[in-house]
């Protein structure tokens, strides 16, 4: 009897591309200890998909916006617009550039749609497509905005999605990507009636300083809240993990645990997109360790 290969994997070229088409992606947060080291020099280890700027902590309500960034620039002398060429670097090589607003720590909230209009506009001249003669990181043009509301108030979110989105359709061509980095607890208090908006690319979940929906809770609790996530109307949903165990309070999994149980349970779920890592100033091995099987 003649044997024959899988029609699948018939051809070399085609079993590449059913392989990774799987193929997750790896995002890292920096900005926030100036011992990290530089922008450029994080995504020359080319181990990461998206670089998220952490963080702009200071936002509507009539506020005037700051971008804070640790120990890596000073925005009172304009010095972070030194990041534009590191931000060309990273785009260049082919890795999204996203600025975060909100974090833990930070004076932010939107008092109405106009607001949210307001904080949508500041966004798109400052760091986006538009034009402003005070960008706080120069020239580049970031590709996109994340929402880690972590304070604040729930209201107005869904109206700046929107805003920035419809920036992103009529700017020349050139989307705007969103992205979210919601609690594991679902649906998330702050921004949950965002993400019902559909609008968003890519929702980072924080599977940390959550013990319900984390791993250390059991493999069931983790799979059950990213169930629920799934259910997101957004683009990819990608397992957010501190990148070591000093990162964060709880929730730090092990390299070997992650590829050997975490990333196998949930890889097969439709959104799959990744992991994302809490930060590049904790990640000393785990990303590279991980990379192949994300």
């Amino acid at each position: 009897m003649a044997s024959f290969f899988p029609l699948a994997c018939f051809f070399v070229s085609i079993c590449l591309i059913l392989s990774q088409s799987n193929a997750g992606k790896i995002a890292i947060y920096w900005g926030q200890n100036g011992n990290e080291g530089t922008l450029a020099a994080t995504c020359a280890t080319a181990d990461y998909d998206f670089v998220i700027i952490a963080f702009l902590p200071t936002f509507g309500n009539g506020q005037t916006p700051i971008i804070n960034l640790a120990g890596h620039c000073d925005p009172y002398s304009n010095a972070c617009t030194n990041l534009t060429s590191d931000i060309n670097s990273c785009q260049s090589k082919g890795i999204k550039v996203i600025l975060s607003i909100g974090g833990g720590a930070g004076s932010y909230y939107l008092n109405s749609t106009d607001d949210a209009k307001q904080v949508a506009t500041y966004l798109w001249n400052n760091f986006l497509g538009g034009q402003s003669s005070s960008r706080p990181l120069g020239d580049a043009v970031l590709d996109g905005v994340d929402f880690d509301i972590e304070g604040g108030t729930n209201l107005y979110w869904d109206d700046l999605a929107r805003y920035l989105s419809n920036y992103g359709k009529r700017g020349g061509g050139r989307k705007v990507y969103l992205s979210a980095a919601p609690q594991c607890p679902f649906p998330d208090y702050y921004i949950g009636k965002a993400l019902q908006t559909g609008l968003f690319d890519y929702v980072w979940v924080q599977f940390y300083n959550n013990p319900p929906c984390q791993y250390s809770s059991g493999m069931d609790s983790l799979e059950k809240a990213w169930k629920q996530w799934n259910s997101v109307p957004a683009g990819e949903i990608l397992l957010g993990l501190p990148a070591s165990a000093e990162a964060a309070g709880t929730g730090f999994v092990p390299a070997g645990t992650l590829t050997s149980t975490v990333l196998p349970a949930i890889k097969g779920s439709a959104k799959y997109g990744g992991v994302m890592l809490w930060s590049k100033y904790y990640d000393n091995g785990y990303s590279s360790a991980i990379k192949n099987a994300v």
